[in-house]
């Protein structure tokens, strides 16, 4: 069955293009939309509206219609989408855009729209300490926007967009919840940790290859930061590299890993280290095997623990199991 939302997200264009990337989307049209509250309790509502009285701050809102077949993606998983796209926490400011028109908004046109919506916010909420600031209101107007806006960025594939679409690829990949690890004081690190491990993963040092444990270890089973526990690689991406140092065509979760430039030793290098305990990991080169991806995250083993596959269910990892 076909629905219709109405979705604003700052500036509509890059919000039209991503809508209209889903699968299930089978249209989107960019334009003006206020909802029920604003004009009945300022001013009448006009008949219609132009880009340049939007951009006065008359209380529109920049907004897509989207069509879409809720047989191939339902409501809430548009909407999560959507939230991918926006800070929900801030009002008129999205991006390097600000304005009243560029505030954020769901605006509905039936009650099931709206409960569904409303429950989103709510499950939304939970990840943010501010409170939200997206409107959830049924839709009073909706004034399409002049012609060389729709389809603005198809058009002109080099505009401006305030969205980061890379960024947003990333996040859809993330499985490991950065809030079940913590990092223990350096000072229990110190204690807890092999003088190589702490010398490798709090002072960058790197260990002798072939003389380490996972450098040519075949067990099924996870890698994870030995600091805090944070799963970082799958066996089943583990290939032989003959470099001495195990290697990884790349980590389970890819926001697991930040990446930093390493000029030491008169070398351009990419530093790996991981996200929860800021541990020095390794490297990463462009030198690995192509069919997986062209990628070789050159680990120390001294900052890896290694979970065996039968253990992974005790151990609190079995969520990952898939990974393997």
């Amino acid at each position: 069955m076909t629905q219709t939302i109405y979705l604003a997200g700052g500036c509509f264009w890059g919000t039209e293009k991503y809508m209209e990337l889903l699968t299930g989307v089978s249209s989107t049209k960019v334009g003006y939309a206020v909802g029920e509250g604003f004009y009945s309790s300022h001013h009448e509502l006009p008949e219609t509206t132009s880009y340049e009285a939007v951009c006065s701050g008359n209380g529109y809102a920049e907004a897509v219609e989207v069509i879409f077949e809720d047989t191939t993606i339902q409501l809430e998983t548009l909407l999560k989408e959507f939230a991918y796209t926006i800070d929900p926490t801030t009002f008129g400011r999205q991006g390097a855009d600000v304005g009243v028109q560029y505030r954020t908004g769901i605006y509905y046109i039936d009650e099931t729209q709206k409960q569904v919506a409303e429950s989103f916010l709510l499950e939304l909420q939970k990840k943010y300490d501010a409170p939200l600031q997206v409107e959830c209101l049924p839709l009073l107007q909706f004034v399409e926007a002049e012609a060389y806006h729709q389809k603005y960025l198809t058009k002109n594939p080099r505009g401006y967009c305030h969205i980061n679409f890379a960024k947003i690829a990333k996040l859809k990949q993330r499985v490991v919840n950065p809030d079940l690890y913590k990092r223990p004081e350096t000072a229990v690190l110190k204690e807890e940790l092999s003088d190589l491990q702490f010398a490798v993963t709090q002072r960058n040092a790197t260990e002798p290859p072939f003389r380490n444990v996972f450098w040519n270890h075949k067990k099924e089973g996870i890698y994870v930061d030995i600091t805090t526990g944070e799963p970082l690689f799958s066996s089943r991406d583990k290939f032989d590299s003959s470099c001495g140092w195990p290697s990884f065509a790349k980590p389970m979760d890819p926001n697991t890993i930040n990446e930093y430039d390493d000029l030491s030793f008169n070398m351009i290098r990419t530093d790996v280290r991981s996200r929860v305990g800021n541990a020095h990991l390794g490297h990463v080169f462009e030198d690995g095997p192509q069919e997986l991806g062209g990628l070789r995250y050159c680990i120390n083993s001294a900052s890896l623990k290694f979970i065996p596959k039968e253990e992974m269910e005790a151990a609190g990892y079995g969520a990952f199991l898939a990974f393997l």
